[in-house]
């Protein structure tokens, strides 16, 4: 297995190379922010027709037992229907028609190299923040010449969030690895580094995501969720019919993002 460490000090890149680096940070940053609306949107939804299903089917046992003579129960059924109903419309219309720019993510799937992908990548973030931070980038792959078919634009956006938010999440000093390699005809990229709360949300740091999703990656997740500014991942992932997945987060242990994807597209 090959590993490519990557240093810190900004002169690694030329002066030119820098004004294209800083505009992919700027785009990749404001993807990020959009994916990060339309994964919490998601879960509003989500978590606001559960308890208004629960509700109209109640509402619909109630309709069983009420007297149908009985003018003021019938009246507040009917109050509590309408009342479901409007909440219905308002998710439908606020929330639905909201999420609708990134609701239908449409692959440009072509067949790509993986390990340009994977330097250009590492090269874009320390360029773009990990020099700055002084958080050391470090490549560990066995990766040359394998390919896979897939969104090459949508993947590099998933991979430069995966180191972005681990170099975010770093202290000076310490250093963030990519694995890649390949399992049973998937890609398997795992990002891995030293969690600290504070290196995410002091504002005395240089940092690319925004604060409100920095300051809500510390806070405690429920089973199967991830952190809001991670959505893009998570999407990207299940686009190419592979998943992703957020480590457990405590403060001064190693934590983890994982991205697998098939190599070709169904």
């Amino acid at each position: 297995m090959s590993i490519v460490t990557t240093s810190t000090p900004s002169s690694s890149g030329s002066n030119e190379e820098m004004p294209a680096v800083t505009e992919r940070t700027a785009r990749r940053s404001a993807e990020t922010a959009l994916f990060m609306r339309d994964h919490v949107l998601s879960l509003v939804s989500h978590d606001l027709r559960s308890p208004l299903n629960a509700i109209h089917s109640w509402a619909y046992v109630l309709d069983r037992k009420i007297d149908a003579n009985d003018a003021t129960a019938q009246r507040a059924l009917e109050g509590i229907r309408n009342g479901v109903d409007q909440q219905v419309k308002l998710l439908e219309s606020i929330v639905d028609t909201t999420r609708a720019e990134t609701k239908a993510l449409a692959l440009n799937r072509a067949p790509f190299a993986l390990r340009p992908l994977l330097d250009d990548t590492l090269g874009d973030v320390r360029e773009g923040l990990a020099a700055r931070r002084g958080v050391e980038l470090a490549l560990n792959t066995p990766l040359a010449e394998q390919q896979m078919d897939g969104d090459r634009e949508r993947l590099a956006a998933a991979l430069w969030l995966l180191v972005t938010f681990a170099v975010e999440a770093s202290a000076s000093g310490t250093t963030v690895t990519l694995e890649a390699d390949i399992d049973a005809s998937k890609f398997c990229a795992t990002v891995s580094w030293q969690a600290s709360s504070a290196a995410l949300t002091d504002p005395a740091l240089p940092h690319v995501l925004e604060n409100f999703a920095r300051a809500q990656a510390t806070h405690p997740r429920e089973a199967g969720r991830i952190s809001w500014v991670l959505g893009l991942c998570k999407r990207i992932s299940e686009a190419h019919d592979g998943a992703f997945e957020q480590g457990e987060w405590t403060d001064g242990q190693s934590s983890t993002l994982k991205l697998r994807v098939p190599l070709a597209g169904a």
